[in-house]
């Protein structure tokens, strides 16, 4: 991996910022390095995994860059809560696209920069699953086949969570959405990690907040490498998916440790490296504590559905080899 495994200090408890840690080996959120580029003052939900997220993406990459950053962003849940008019959180050049844009016009941002010779600033752009996998999703292919200089930040929260919570392609099977009301979409879906390596760019990544340094440096070392980057980060939503606000990294971690979403890195079309799971879970753990899962369980157990969520899992295992032998 990309960073070195640190000990949780406190047993029992969801604890990320290291702040015990000596102050060279802290994470950029943990010391005064952090620029707050997403700062205070926005409207994102109460224990929003998707403002967390970005805060430390962001703030990583603004580390990494020396402060020399353009943010190209979709429409979305996170260009809504952080810009009311006439109001911003950002703290750094933001460029707002349409919904479906963002990786174009961060290309053109990069292809300006190129020709004003400005080889230190650097370009991100960012989106929601809705705006990655559905709406944005020929903007983007055309971004990796071109190899345009951009890194490409989704932060996948599993549905169209800004305007009510409906499914997109990224929405998770049997999950209960606005637009599959009884759960009744068993949806094979879009795999943009996949799909971004089959492109061969030069890095791709997963993450999730669950594991904010290891987010911190994937984003970092996608800075340093030229040409078309992807990362795609889970990150939970309690109002979407109906959880306990203080549960968003808790929900996080149990998508990492049941093996439904793959924390992993690759080069060039090839996986270099991947998070291992500590202690395989059943996805009944992960599903049971949210409400768009609750009609698995109630009136009646529906086990042949969870069983397939389970047989997903369990592929994920074996196919990125998560558990140590």
């Amino acid at each position: 991996m990309t960073f070195q495994p640190v000990k949780f200090y406190q047993t029992g408890t969801f604890t990320v910022g290291n702040r015990l840690l000596p102050a060279e080996t802290r994470s950029v959120q943990a010391n005064m390095r952090r620029t707050n580029s997403l700062n205070s003052g926005h409207r994102a939900c109460q224990g929003c995994g998707e403002a967390l997220g970005a805060r430390y993406a962001i703030d990583a990459a603004m580390h990494a860059t020396e402060n020399r950053l353009i943010a190209a962003n979709a429409t979305g849940c996170l260009e809504v809560f952080s810009t009311p008019y006439p109001e911003t959180s950002w703290q750094i050049p933001w460029i707002h696209s349409l919904f479906g844009n963002a990786a174009a016009v961060a290309t053109g941002i990069a292809a300006a920069l190129k020709v004003k010779g400005r080889s230190d600033v650097r370009v991100i752009a960012q989106g929601g699953d809705g705006g990655t996998t559905d709406i944005g999703f020929a903007c983007l292919s055309g971004m990796f086949e071109r190899n345009d200089d951009v890194l490409y930040i989704c932060y996948d929260n599993e549905a169209y969570m800004n305007t009510g919570v409906q499914r997109s392609s990224a929405t998770p099977p049997a999950a209960r959405t606005a637009t599959t009301t009884l759960g009744n979409s068993f949806n094979q879906g879009k795999n943009l990690p996949w799909i971004a390596m089959a492109h061969g760019i030069p890095y791709v990544a997963t993450a999730t907040i669950a594991e904010l340094r290891d987010l911190e440096a994937k984003v970092e070392r996608a800075m340093h490498v030229r040409g078309a980057r992807y990362l795609h980060i889970f990150v939970s939503c309690p109002l979407g998916w109906g959880h306990p606000a203080d549960q968003s990294i808790r929900i996080a971690r149990l998508a990492k440790e049941t093996g439904l979403f793959p924390v992993f890195e690759a080069e060039h079309g090839e996986v270099t490296s991947v998070s291992k799971i500590r202690k395989k879970l059943p996805v009944t753990d992960y599903l049971k504590p949210q409400r768009r899962f609750a009609h698995l369980f109630s009136p009646e157990v529906r086990t042949d559905l969870i069983a397939r969520i389970q047989e997903g899992a369990d592929r994920n295992v074996r196919k990125f080899g998560l558990i140590e032998n």
